[in-house]
């Protein structure tokens, strides 16, 4: 039998117990992410970055001297597709990697000063985006979507 064979009759299916596809949580998540980073990439592509970069240069710009681990947490990158991404940003002279003294296995990085110059050329673009964001949304709302977030995240990282 090959799959485009008829199955036998098996009587009636049982009725699917899904919700719809537009009513899945992770659909209208990835919507909503989509529909902001539609606003955000032509500006980060006109910086020469992607947004998996530019999260990068973000961590580094508020945690400096972090590893690798502490960077891909925070910017939620996998430690394959971040691994490219630090060699890449280090070859291009953005950020630098050191190694502590007291501990010769660990390696931690930080932007160098052509890197944080690139995030202070970037961030007032960044801003003026989330200002058009706010005021097609509204800023309240916006706040209120953030709180929710991020206690829709913390309670679905709760055990």
């Amino acid at each position: 039998m090959t799959p485009f064979d008829a199955e036998p009759d098996m009587g009636p299916a049982a009725p699917a117990m899904l919700r719809e596809f537009e009513r899945s949580l992770p659909m209208q998540l990835l919507k909503a992410r989509e529909a902001a980073m539609v606003r955000f990439r032509p500006m980060l592509r006109a910086h020469g970055l992607t947004e998996q970069q530019w999260r990068v240069l973000r961590v580094l710009a508020a945690w400096p001297d972090v590893d690798a681990s502490a960077i891909a947490r925070r910017s939620l990158l996998l430690a394959p597709s971040l691994s490219r991404i630090l060699q890449h940003l280090e070859s291009t002279g953005l950020i630098a990697r050191r190694t502590p003294a007291g501990d010769q296995r660990r390696a931690v990085f930080a932007l160098t000063a052509r890197g944080r110059a690139r995030f202070e050329a970037v961030a007032p673009d960044s801003e003026r985006l989330y200002r058009d964001i706010a005021s097609a949304f509204g800023s309240e709302r916006l706040a209120m979507l953030y709180a929710l977030l991020s206690e829709f995240a913390a309670a679905l990282d709760e055990p």
